[in-house]
């Protein structure tokens, strides 16, 4: 993939904030010698496996596990009776059973658990257990679940959240009005590292969580519930971790790892594969949604409704989060008097349904921006400027009511990637791997038309809605081997975005020491909170950065009293203790000396609050953040296969604390919005999924990837530290439609479903 880019490199302390160190993990990772959870080993473990449910809806009516029992190898069975604390945890909600207990809401849902001596004997013993099901009739739209249609699924009925938002008048018309149904399939995170962990017993009743996850403080307090234990008697230490996207923000086999180690008293290990890790985690909702735009003739909108309805699958997890989401973000980046959205999140019997990057924006995102091409055409304007016309900017008031009081250059997004140089046209000859399908030989460019697309999107940046969002982190200054070191401690875990590397440069930064150390994440710190909603660099970043001034405030009052100077006067810069007068003074080292500076900080950004229940007003978010794209895609109309030639974007940073890994994020958050357009979803029949393996559900190789123009955006968030704004979930939001609406001007189909299928083209 090539990628030009225009960014500011700040001129600093090497390694500190604004340039692109290497990755401490980069090496690793690229000689295949990085160690993630699949790859955990204790000469004395046992592997673990799971039994699970065959039906997306059924009443358990018996278990027999004397069979599997009597398997030489097998060391315990357990079903939910074995539970020895509460059978229920839940992300948000603690409505999912540890193991079923009476009924099973969903295709896959645990029932029992097997440890054995050998992977294959665990599998071979939970094949004889035998379990009696009574099939019963299965909820599987979510806009008849939002109408109290079918079998309620929980106690209070099918309705996870109702989100409404009213803003300006419901009463209010326009001279151009446009609508449209849309929907949005389900895709998953798809992670090339399977769910996997190790337990490990501490011979006093207690035991040891090695795991790949995203949020280890809320996996203890889950676990800890269903084991009946205290926290102090459950450790949890964050294992390699290849790719998560959310998908590990709710638990897997953490709590069933824990069972079996508890009661055979060994270690356990439990590795998924690919087809149970598509049972084993939550994914995107799945949404229909319903819209209608009112604007002048001029194309200035005068109102919003909207109808989002969010499958949320057979338990709760984080519906509740992404309705607010999709709610308070329903109508885009643009300036709109007047608002109705209603947002439903649902049970049904289909596979659970959480977190995923972009996180209910995304949905919102295809019904808006389709919205938004839709009216450009009926007022006869070209899609570029009916944005731009649109487009909100800092003191807008928000749907909510929220007053954005930073940079929201979304019209200057927009005109930046309109402006960038379109691809040339292919001329003469083509060549075939260019083509779509032409890597197969399908086609050789018969029917082949190129089409332009563009697309906007907005994001919220960390927890919203009143969650008391913080993260804790410790700092220690002292000299090992004679120079200078910092140890930083936190529980933020390192899921492949890199705060590894950030948290580096934020040290550097502040206390101008090369040497510094990230300690492996666990849950002896405070809480960091969860690798979502792009907030780890904005939160934990935030922490580090007190406790690093902490540290430097305490040093620098140390040199000051040693030298007779004021603390004013003095700075540390490069390994050097400075004064502002007479220049260099002193090594950092010889200013250290025995001393250890050492603090701990729990930092929190400003705080948001509730959405009143009625009314959907409140100051609901801390930050946003934005991104636009223009897609350039060839279709060959005949075959309604897609060729994505080229995808641009613009961001708004904030700041680029690591510019390299800024354009990372907003390549694979493009990447993952790709996929979502032409060619991933987890299809489901009467809550059957009917492809749980990447043979038949597609994600984006090099060959689906075009070439990227990023310009990258610094308008500094006066909130923020250093100004940052959360980089990595704005890219997913605006590429999807951008490519769709492509699609659409090669076509002049109305597509209103993605991803976009051959069979919706022809």
């Amino acid at each position: 993939m090539s990628t030009s880019v225009s960014t500011s490199e700040s001129v600093g302390q090497a390694g500190g904030i604004g340039t692109s160190p290497a990755r401490p993990d980069g090496t690793m990772k690229v000689r295949g010698e990085f160690a993630y959870s699949s790859d955990l080993w204790h000469e004395d473990m046992l592997w673990g496996v799971t039994l699970r449910s065959p039906h997306p809806h059924a009443r358990i009516t018996g278990i027999d596990i004397s069979a599997a029992l009597a398997v030489p190898g097998v060391y315990a069975v357990l079903t939910h009776e074995d539970v020895p604390g509460v059978n229920r945890y839940g992300l948000e909600h603690p409505d999912q059973p540890v193991l079923a207990e009476g009924v099973v809401r969903y295709q896959g849902e645990p029932v029992a658990l097997v440890a054995a001596d050998h992977p294959e004997t665990a599998r071979r013993a939970m094949k004889r257990i035998e379990v009696g099901y009574e099939v019963l009739e299965p909820v599987t739209s979510a806009e008849s679940a939002a109408a109290g249609a079918g079998p309620e699924l929980h106690p209070g009925g099918n309705v996870v959240r109702h989100v409404p938002i009213r803003h300006g008048s419901p009463d209010v018309t326009a001279e151009v009005v446009v609508s449209g149904r849309y929907e949005v399939g389900m895709q998953d995170q798809a992670f090339l590292g399977p769910e996997s962990g190790l337990a490990v017993p501490d011979g006093s009743g207690g035991v040891d969580l090695y795991i790949a996850t995203q949020w280890l403080h809320v996996d203890q307090q889950q676990v800890v519930a269903a084991l009946g234990l205290s926290p102090e008697q459950v450790r949890l230490t964050l294992a390699g971790v290849g790719g998560a996207f959310g998908g590990r923000e709710d638990l897997s086999m953490q709590i069933h790892a824990c069972l079996l180690a508890l009661r055979t008293g060994k270690p356990v290990k439990m590795v998924y594969n690919r087809e149970e890790s598509f049972f084993g985690h939550v994914h995107r909702h799945p949404a229909t949604m319903y819209y209608e735009h009112g604007a002048t003739r001029d194309g200035r909108l005068v109102y919003v409704k909207a109808r989002i309805y969010l499958d949320g699958g057979a338990y709760a997890s984080t519906t509740a989060a992404v309705s607010g989401n999709a709610a308070t973000l329903g109508v885009g980046p643009y300036d709109v008097p007047n608002v109705t959205v209603d947002c439903w999140g649902t049970y049904t019997n289909n596979p659970p349904c959480g977190a995923m990057r972009g996180f209910g924006a995304v949905q919102a995102a295809f019904g808006y921006e389709s919205q938004m091409d839709k009216l450009a055409e009926a007022c006869g304007l070209d899609p570029v400027e009916i944005r731009v016309r649109n487009a909100m900017s800092e003191g807008t008031v928000m749907p909510t009511g929220q007053v954005v009081d930073s940079p929201a250059p979304v019209a200057e997004l927009v005109r930046r990637v309109a402006a960038m140089p379109l691809p040339e046209e292919p001329a003469g000859e083509p060549d075939l791997r260019l083509l779509p399908g032409g890597v197969s030989n399908t086609t050789h460019g018969e029917g082949v038309v190129r089409g332009v697309g563009y697309a906007v999107g907005i994001k919220n940046i960390c927890f919203s809605e009143g969650f008391d969002d913080f993260s804790t982190a410790r700092v220690r200054l002292e000299l090992l081997g004679g120079e200078p070191a910092v140890t930083v401690q936190t529980a933020a875990c390192e899921v492949g975005q890199g705060l590894v590397t950030v948290l580096g440069q934020i040290i550097r930064t502040e206390l101008g020491v090369e040497r510094v150390t990230i300690l492996p994440m666990d849950t002896s710190i405070g809480s960091a909170g969860s690798t979502s909603a792009s907030r780890q660099t904005y939160v934990t970043g935030g922490a580090v950065r007190a406790a690093a001034l902490k540290v430097r405030s305490a040093l620098l009052a140390h040199a000051a009293g040693s030298l007779g100077r004021t603390s004013s006067d003095l700075s540390v810069v490069g390994g050097k203790l400075m004064s502002t007068r007479d220049g260099v003074l002193a090594d950092l080292a010889d200013v250290v000396g025995e001393q250890v500076f050492d603090e701990t900080v729990e930092w929190r950004h400003r705080p948001t609050e509730s959405l009143d229940p009625e009314t959907g007003q409140g100051l609901a978010h801390v930050q946003y953040g934005f991104a636009a794209h223009r897609a350039v895609v060839d279709v060959d109309t005949e075959l309604g296969l897609v060729k994505v030639v080229a995808l641009d974007c613009a961001q708004d940073v904030g700041k680029a604390i690591n510019p390299q890994a800024v354009l990372g994020q907003i390549q694979g958050g493009s990447a993952q919005g790709l996929g979502l357009a032409v060619m991933e979803e987890i299809q489901t029949e009467g809550g059957i999924i009917r492809n749980p393996s990447f043979t038949d559900y597609l994600i984006p190789t090099v060959l689906d990837m075009p070439p990227m123009k990023i310009d990258v955006l610094e308008l500094a968030d006066p909130h923020a530290p250093y100004g940052l704004r959360g980089v990595g979930e704005p890219p997913t939001i605006s590429s999807t439609p951008a490519i769709v609406a492509a699609i659409r001007a090669a076509t002049g189909k109305e597509l209103g479903r993605v991803p976009v299928r051959p069979e919706h083209i022809v």
